[in-house]
């Protein structure tokens, strides 16, 4: 009889001890339905395990998959308790099994959930000792499990020992390249396995295209979409929500509203993949007219929706109707406001100048602001000159032992005083960072050009082709000089001279990378950057006058937001 439901499953178990016709094939069913199926309950499962240890390896293997799929790390300790229950059930004369090829690779997706390297690394020992390292499975999880746990030398190293690799092992391997902003490496061994004769799957497509949104490598992308189109899975909607998403950051909006228009079937996913497109490309009346229509489709908005929402408002300015989506998101949706969405409200009214009100905002949090909520209103009072109220906030930051451990904070805090000249104040936050061995993340900037991503830091003299980037540059700036650019030299928090911040200026990455672009690629055609930080003042005017004086339309992706020069002019009106 099948099983559907939990208390059907009690009931059948319950009618089997009562009449003591409980056979292994019945309890093998009812232990499988609690253990793994939605409606079943996990602590009934192990009841029955425990009720009757000496059953047989299939139960402990089932359990502590459920276990390793399970959301709770709770869970996840116990499948390793478990595991070692069976290790050592031999010197403890029990009748249980030991484990075998099919327990590790869940205990390995345990140990990556947890982010537990050593007890990882004692399993691979342990796998090598019992004779499993030759299975495919047990190598996969090692290499997902050293993926995940950010070692991704030795995952390498485990998958290229693989004598034979399915697409999941090199799907883990791209994903692992992804998750630690290696993206470049991702594609490059997206590309060999192709080459491999690997057939890709959803599930690999999407890793690789994560890595071509982070790199903006769009020809690598619409690559991937062609192959998708060929195999008939690239209207499934996690791929489209992929597609959507890669299309937006690699700076083609067009081709990210042909894949949604695509999508007949069209769930929360796809609709919040388009919205947020629209919306960090600076057509935030378009996002929210899109948010409109999504409700009339009866498509119930996620938490994820509402921050996208959310984000339209706050790069457009538009306060009224932001505080009006933040409302709807009790009133209308039952959803309690993340730290998310707070953080959006907060950047809209502080970009917006409205530094106390966004003050106030803060401090009636239901729950604790976090120091990235705090440097939102101080980069903003930075901006407009708040001098006295950036400084009692960084005080506050400070006595709430906020930031202490990441970076950001310690640059934020001197960036505010050497805007306002606070040298040794400046220089003391520096020495703070360097003494909690903290460092800046390097801005950096990628373009595609020729199906490669080059990518640039500051001042980077070790591409190829250097010495033709910087002579481009030069003559870049003495066109520019004739249409009135003075570089804004303000914007470098370094004690030196007007000539020496005018150089550091003119060797950003992204003006960099715009130089090799309009070297390498053919006049008239787009030039797409994607940059990791934040775009400065200096580097937006620069864009600005190059996309006039040379008639090219250039795209520049910060870490908030897309910028669309044309002409002279910005998308975003120079509001960011």
């Amino acid at each position: 009889m099948e099983v559907t439901s939990m208390s059907q499953a009690l009931q059948l178990h319950a009618q089997f001890l009562k009449s003591q016709t409980q056979n292994h094939q019945n309890l093998s069913n009812l232990f499988t339905f609690a253990a793994l199926s939605p409606s079943g309950n996990l602590n009934y499962a192990r009841l029955i395990l425990n009720s009757n240890p000496s059953l047989n390896s299939y139960y402990y293997n089932t359990i502590i998959r459920a276990y390793s799929h399970s959301s709770n790390p709770t869970h996840h300790l116990q499948a390793l308790s478990l595991f070692l229950f069976m290790l050592q059930s031999p010197t403890n004369h029990h009748n249980v099994p030991l484990p075998d090829n099919f327990t590790y690779p869940f205990v390995l997706k345990c140990c990556a959930r947890l982010k537990l390297v050593p007890q990882g690394k004692q399993i691979h020992g342990l796998i090598t000792k019992m004779g499993f390292g030759s299975d495919l499975y047990i190598r996969n999880a090692l290499v997902h499990m050293y993926s995940e746990v950010g070692e991704l030398g030795v995952a390498r190293e485990v998958f290229d020992r693989m004598f034979y690799r399915d697409v999941v092992s090199w799907t883990s391997m791209i994903d692992g390249f992804v998750n630690h902003d290696l993206p470049v490496e991702a594609i490059e061994l997206f590309e060999r396995m192709l080459v491999s004769g690997v057939e890709v799957n959803d599930a690999a497509a999407i890793s690789v295209l994560r890595g071509c949104a982070d790199s903006g490598a769009l020809s690598v992308g619409r690559k991937v979409h062609g192959i998708l189109k060929e195999k008939g899975i690239y209207l499934k909607g996690n791929v489209c929500t992929a597609l959507i998403d890669m299309y937006s950051k690699c700076g083609c909006l067009e081709s990210a509203r042909k894949v949604f228009d695509d999508v007949v079937d069209r769930d929360v996913f796809v609709w919040t993949a388009m919205i947020s497109a629209l919306a960090c490309h600076g057509m935030c009346k378009e996002a929210i007219d899109m948010f409109v229509e999504m409700e009339i489709c009866n498509v119930v908005p996620d938490e994820r929706t509402v921050t996208v929402v959310l984000s339209a408002c706050r790069n457009a300015g538009l306060v009224r109707e932001g505080y009006m989506f933040f409302n709807d998101v009790q009133k209308r949706y039952g959803m309690k406001p993340t730290i998310q969405h707070f953080g959006c409200m907060v950047d809209l009214l502080a970009r917006g100048g409205c530094l106390k009100e966004a003050e106030d905002f803060i401090n009636a949090m239901p729950m604790k602001p976090d120091a990235v909520l705090w440097r939102t209103l101080i980069w903003a009072c930075k901006v407009h000159a708040d001098t006295e109220r950036a400084e009692r906030l960084m005080k506050h930051l400070e006595l709430q032992g906020m930031g202490k451990h990441d970076s950001g904070s310690y640059i934020l805090a001197s960036n505010v005083y050497a805007s306002v000249g606070k040298w040794c104040d400046k220089a003391e936050m520096r020495e703070l960072m360097n003494k909690k061995g903290l460092v800046k993340p390097p801005g950096s900037s990628r373009i595609e050009v020729d199906g490669v991503v080059h990518e640039f830091v500051m001042g980077d003299y070790n591409h190829p082709e250097a010495e033709k980037i910087f002579v481009e540059l030069d003559q870049m700036v003495d066109k520019l000089r004739k249409q009135g650019y003075n570089p804004k030299v303000s914007e470098v928090m370094l004690e030196m001279g007007d000539e020496e911040k005018a150089i550091q200026l003119l060797h950003h990455s992204e003006k960099l990378a715009l130089a090799y672009g309009l070297i390498r690629t053919c006049p008239g055609s787009k030039i797409r950057i994607v940059k990791n930080l934040r775009s400065c003042e200096d580097c937006h005017e620069f864009m600005k006058l190059i996309s006039k004086v040379y008639q090219r339309d250039i795209i520049v992706r910060d870490r908030i937001r897309f910028h669309h020069f044309k002409n002279g002019d910005c998308s975003c009106k120079d509001y960011w």
